[in-house]
């Protein structure tokens, strides 16, 4: 009896050991590597002229690496501007009128001046002032009806003016201009190809750094927080592959998972989305699984050892 008992303790101790070494040997999170896609669109309608750009490739920003046809544009502003120096030369008569009658206008001031310095030195009278002023009156009234004649020019300059610029802006927007860093995922053009305004031309990420979106218990969320340093592997071979991972985003309302899952017994199953920033060496992959851990694994349980 006595070596019953011994044998049930040991046993059951055995089994506690190996189940706790269980437990430790599994990760904080699992999940899989994303990065931020950006989708490059065509800023204008016309044809591709020239469209240098590979899936693969390395990309800078602000690198420039194709442009839209610009012709009709150019011709449209060759014809805004003929317009406009049209319209400026009957502008410039009115303009001409304003000028002699603003030269009378000084002349006719400095009379009164004169005139009223006279006045005062009983030398004038007050019939030449009225008749000063009543000149001053008349000239001032045919500006004001000039200005009134050339508002109609001066608006229509703006409006051409208003054209030209929008014309300039579209003139821009036929580069295409690569928007950040990163390697080209997808390419959806080719030159010579007809695109229009809003169309997918490449798509674009930067693989400097991967997202790893991981899945974590309400219990395991007070032991992490934003900052923290973490473990992130990968499989690699037969072994298991390391890098360091930071955690930059812990979202701060749970999810059901799976979501597909809606049964009573699934739904008391609430998870929180982690995000980890890991340098990636080129090893690292859209869609890849990663395992992640707060604190590194025993070396001894790594695969292949």
């Amino acid at each position: 009896m006595k070596i019953i008992k011994i044998l049930t303790g040991v046993i059951v101790i055995t089994g506690f050991f190996f189940s706790c070494k269980s437990n430790s040997d599994k990760a904080d999170g699992y999940g899989n590597f994303e990065a931020t896609e950006i989708t490059v669109s065509s800023e204008s309608n016309g044809k591709l002229m020239q469209f240098t750009v590979e899936e693969g490739q390395t990309l800078k920003q602000g690198e420039f690496v194709g442009y839209i046809d610009t012709i009709p544009l150019t011709l449209k502003k060759e014809q805004l501007e003929v317009s406009k120096n049209v319209i400026s030369s009957k502008s410039k008569g009115v303009l001409s009128q304003i000028s002699v009658l603003n030269a009378k206008l000084k002349t006719a001031t400095i009379s009164k001046n004169r005139i009223e310095n006279l006045i005062k030195e009983n030398a004038g009278t007050q019939k030449q002032l009225d008749d000063v002023n009543g000149e001053i009156d008349v000239i001032k009234q045919q500006i004001r009806s000039v200005e009134i004649q050339n508002s109609p020019t001066i608006n229509e300059l703006k409006n051409i003016d208003v054209q030209i610029n929008q014309i300039e802006d579209q003139l821009q927007k036929s580069n295409i201009i690569n928007p950040i860093n990163g390697t080209v995922l997808v390419k959806y053009a080719e030159p010579n190809e007809i695109t229009s305004f809003g169309k997918p031309l490449y798509k674009i990420a930067d693989l400097s750094t991967m997202q790893l979106r991981v899945f974590i218990s309400e219990t395991q969320l007070s032991s992490i927080k934003i900052g923290e340093k973490v473990t992130v592997k990968i499989d690699s071979g037969a072994a298991m592959k390391s890098y360091e991972g930071i955690i930059t985003w812990i979202a701060s309302e749970a999810e059901f998972t799976p979501k597909i899952i809606q049964t009573k017994e699934e739904r008391v199953n609430l998870v929180y989305a982690v995000k980890v920033d890991v340098k990636n060496d080129g090893s690292l992959k859209i869609g890849m699984p990663a395992e992640m851990w707060v604190q590194s694994p025993p070396l001894s349980k790594e695969k292949g050892e």
